[in-house]
């Protein structure tokens, strides 16, 4: 059998940035129809069965990173505007977020704590080095604002996108058993705790498996998280002494 044909096909494909386009999409739809048939299960989240994916791809066929980046920096450039869309089902229950505006900066504030301090403390017991503790402390927010947080702290910002990619992960497993046996049942509850604890990766699971209402909450709670973060972070990690 001639293969002749198929290898100039592949070195054609591999020399387009377009190729690593494709191959992000189509691992997400993959993903995706796996999810379904494994009845939406969080150690099936289409997020997490992307990632493997695209990782196996990349070991068999000897791809660097910074090649796949360059087709893939186009679905990259949405995170920002995919962002700012959470805005829009978040607009549609205003009259619900002004009731408990208050109760829910109270929730984040004492999340952010609670994650901060509990990370920091335990990384500190098990004789953490300086800078893996200040690249933990952050990991509960978004990427791009957890890789700034860790830089301006003197943390490594690549091990912060790995501790946020595992956070998020970890809270779309741990997250849903703990809320039934919690016995939570409010879907703004579910939202805006999987926001706060499991960041984009979580809202992306309430959209999917919960609902709308959830999604916009963790959508919210995301952005605050992010947000008050900068601020509560510096202090916490001061009285840790470093």
């Amino acid at each position: 059998m001639n293969l002749a044909p198929l290898d100039a096909l592949w070195v054609y494909l591999s020399a387009s940035p377009l190729l690593h386009l494709l191959l992000t999409l189509v691992a997400f739809l993959l993903a995706t129809a796996i999810n379904r048939l494994a009845r939406g299960a969080s150690m099936a989240h289409p997020v997490l069965v992307s990632i493997a994916l695209i990782i196996g791809f990349l070991w068999l066929t000897d791809t660097d990173y910074p090649t796949y980046f360059e087709g893939a920096q186009f679905i990259h450039f949405l995170l920002g505007p995919a962002t700012v869309a959470l805005a829009v089902p978040l607009f549609d229950h205003l009259d619900r977020v002004k009731q408990m505006l208050w109760p829910l900066l109270t929730a984040c504030c004492v999340g952010i704590v609670t994650a901060v301090t509990t990370t920091l403390g335990l990384a500190l017991a098990l004789g953490a080095h300086t800078q893996v503790a200040l690249s933990l402390a952050p990991k509960s927010v978004t990427s791009p604002i957890a890789m700034g947080i860790a830089e301006k702290l003197g943390g490594i910002p690549s091990l912060t996108a790995g501790l946020v990619l595992l956070t998020g992960t970890l809270g779309c497993v741990v997250g849903p058993v703990v809320m039934r046996l919690a016995g939570a049942r409010d879907d703004t509850v579910k939202g805006f705790t999987m926001g706060l604890s499991a960041h984009g990766i979580g809202t992306a699971f309430c959209f999917s498996s919960v609902s709308t209402l959830a999604g916009a909450f963790a959508g919210m709670s995301m952005g605050l998280t992010g947000l008050l973060t900068a601020f509560i972070v510096p202090p916490i990690v001061g009285l840790f002494g470093f």
